[in-house]
């Protein structure tokens, strides 16, 4: 089954441009009993069910700037569209070649910013889908024509990438809204997945911890990421604390070392130096300071 319908006429494969005006239908080209969409709307309708579809949003001067916009359910569901479809054998083959096409109709409100047309949505289960696909309705009614409408339920769209445009194509990201989160080649989740990096690194955590006499120890706690490093055996020893109380009871119980008890105030007018003694060394050289006094 390929999409751009071809009528069982057709004798030749057509050429590209005419099979692209057959991938679309216009609802208002099936009101009249006539046309090459005869046929087929009375005996051969279809459901073409997808997950959504695109559409250019053009831009700029002239518009020449075109940006891809993707549309689905806002439910999630699958989307089926009215659709129509027909079998041609060519002349100089006997495959049978199976196609379709997709009836479009007015834009509903939500998607008139886009384009002026839209797909024609059937929901699943529905009394609409129901009578669309009625085998036993074999002439176009009124009631057909007017399953023919806007869709009304809640839908959803936003921009994609525009590598959908190019031909040949085909990666799940093209249905990946521009700024969400899977989207890789978005720059701000580039720069916000660099701060998620750095955010996640973690401060090795020192705990004070007490032990046994009243001292407190430093104790790093490693993560897992951390990694081995090479240290003496001393470093691995944990450095003690000693407690400011502690210190404090020492300094105020251990006595003064070389001091009296009854240690005497300096006078202000006398140093109280002891007079020096007149004797004189026996023997001996004398001192250099006596050398100088004679």
């Amino acid at each position: 089954m390929k999409w751009g319908l071809i009528p069982f006429w057709t004798k030749r494969s057509p050429d590209y441009g005419s099979l692209m005006k057959t991938i679309n239908c216009r609802d208002d080209s099936l009101i009249e009993d006539r046309g090459m969409w005869t046929s087929m709307k009375r005996k051969k309708r279809c459901i073409v069910i997808c997950q959504g579809f695109y559409e250019w949003l053009k831009t700029g001067p002239g518009g020449k700037t075109r940006l891809p916009y993707y549309t689905r359910r806002k439910d999630g569901d699958l989307m089926c569209f009215a659709g129509l479809w027909d079998c041609v054998k060519y002349e100089d083959s006997d495959e049978k070649l199976y196609t379709y096409t997709v009836i479009t109709t007015s834009s509903n409100s939500q998607l008139k910013f886009l384009h002026d047309r839209m797909p024609v949505i059937l929901d699943p289960g529905s009394k609409a889908m129901a009578a669309w696909l009625d085998p036993h309705t074999t002439t176009w009614t009124k009631e057909l024509q007017s399953l023919l409408k806007p869709y009304e339920g809640e839908l959803e769209t936003y921009p994609v990438s525009k590598d959908v445009g190019k031909v040949g194509n085909n990666s799940p990201s093209f249905i990946v809204p521009l700024d969400s989160k899977e989207n890789k080649s978005n720059i701000a989740n580039f720069f916000q997945g660099k701060g998620e990096k750095k955010g996640k690194a973690e401060v090795p955590e020192t705990k004070l911890e007490k032990t046994e006499g009243g001292s407190s120890s430093l104790k790093r706690e490693h993560t897992p990421d951390d990694k081995p490093e090479k240290t003496s055996a001393d470093s691995n020893k944990r450095v003690k604390i000693e407690s400011p109380q502690k210190e404090f009871a020492q300094e105020k119980m251990e006595p003064l070392k070389g001091s009296s008890p009854t240690r005497k105030m300096r006078s202000a007018t006398s140093n109280n130096t002891k007079p020096k003694s007149s004797a004189k060394p026996s023997g001996g050289n004398q001192r250099i300071t006596n050398f100088f006094k004679k």
